[in-house]
């Protein structure tokens, strides 16, 4: 015979306040747990989102960044003829030659406190790749001009950077004209400005990274194959989807390594804290142990109960935990990238795999926690237990 669920619920129902502090405990770990995934599926998807699977980015061989890289203009030139680039109506190739740059700006809530934004020059047609990016406030830079925009995030947490305004960097004065949104993604962090008045400014002479689209979904491997073997070029190229993601790779395995230690620490207080409860249940519990037993109920049938009842602890104390970490999808992090040494914006993410992975960790924490006491409660003999009532 099983025990009905009912009843395991309903000893959880009597001991209140113990249920409550035990779930509580293990809410605190799998609120931990799920935070730290979430913080790291909102860094994975604002970087990939960034990308488009139709674009590709050109580099430098042996840079791991578009700041670090280096590209002649001859060389820029090349990567445009190749046939796997589209093309537009008018002929030209759907090629961006860009320059990037990096430059320290005060923070609003810590005017001392100065961060790296990356500060892109781009043409005309590198806004065109990107159709995410769109204008909120004010409008577009025009071309052959010291106007910049900013992006979303740069002007919720920097000072100085609103419609009006100037920027002094690399011996000129850049006038803001507007704020643009790209979709909570990369952009949203970049300050734009017109590519030529960029390298002019910053005494460049070459370009940091070519992006272009290409011409068909399946044109990524020759063209990557037909920039390999030209002896003038020493360039990498990857998908933009693939490039961003490489980009967060030092930042979410440092998150994950931290939040798992974090969490492994806390589950383990919790999982104590669990044994402790089932024991004082199955102390406290000894005489209807007994009578379970002398109804006819088996030893497995003792065991699943009070494993039963465990679980159903931890599953309380998963959702609680998971239902507090839900609130910090409102909250947006802004944080340094080590793989660009930039500053970064991006929001906590909770997606339906996280949530199965929290509630996985909180069952895991009830199965351990109340294996042992469940194993006691189990091979308690009938006499003995009715004795001791």
């Amino acid at each position: 015979m099983k025990i009905p669920l009912s009843y395991v619920a309903r000893n959880l129902w009597v001991r209140k306040l113990t249920t409550a502090l035990t779930a509580g405990g293990m809410a605190l770990v799998v609120f931990v747990f799920a935070a730290v995934l979430m913080l790291d599926a909102g860094l994975k998807a604002t970087l990939v989102s960034t990308g488009s699977v139709d674009n590709v980015v050109v580099i430098r061989q042996g840079s791991q960044t578009e700041v670090q890289s280096g590209i002649l203009r001859d060389q820029a030139a090349l990567v445009e003829t190749v046939p796997e680039v589209a093309r537009g109506p008018d002929g030209r190739a759907l090629v961006s030659k860009e320059v990037v740059v990096l430059n320290s700006l005060p923070k609003i809530d810590q005017p001392t406190k100065r961060s790296n934004v990356v500060v892109r020059g781009v043409p005309e047609m590198g806004i065109a790749l990107r159709p995410q990016a769109r204008i909120v406030q004010g409008r577009m830079f025009r071309a052959g001009s010291s106007e910049i925009v900013v992006g979303a995030s740069v002007a919720r947490g920097f000072a100085g950077v609103e419609l009006g305004q100037q920027l002094s960097f690399a011996g000129r004065a850049w006038t803001v004209v507007g704020v643009f949104d790209a979709g909570k993604s990369g952009f949203d962090s970049e300050i734009w400005g017109d590519v030529d008045q960029m390298m002019q400014a910053f005494r460049r002479s070459g370009y940091s990274s070519v992006i272009a689209r290409l011409a068909t979904p399946d044109s990524f491997e020759p063209m990557k194959a037909r920039l390999d073997e030209d002896p003038r070029l020493k360039v990498s190229i990857k998908r933009e989807t693939k490039f961003y993601e490489d980009q967060s790779a030092g930042l979410s395995t440092f998150i994950t390594l931290l939040g798992m230690a974090l969490s492994v620490i806390f589950s383990l207080g919790a999982m104590i804290g669990a044994t402790i409860t089932m024991y004082s249940a199955v102390a406290t519990r000894t005489g209807e142990i007994g009578t379970l037993r002398a109804l006819g109920f088996r030893r497995r049938a003792i065991l699943a109960a009070f494993l039963g009842e465990s679980l159903l602890l931890a599953l309380v104390g998963g959702l609680a935990g998971l239902a507090a970490a839900s609130s910090l999808t409102a909250i947006t992090v802004s944080t340094t990238n080590f793989q660009s040494f930039s500053e970064l914006a991006f929001s906590f993410t909770l997606t339906p795999r996280i949530v199965a992975q929290a509630l996985a960790f909180a069952l895991l924490m009830g199965f351990v926690g109340g294996f042992l006491p469940a194993i006691k409660a189990s091979r308690m003999k009938i006499v003995d237990a009715l004795r001791a009532d």
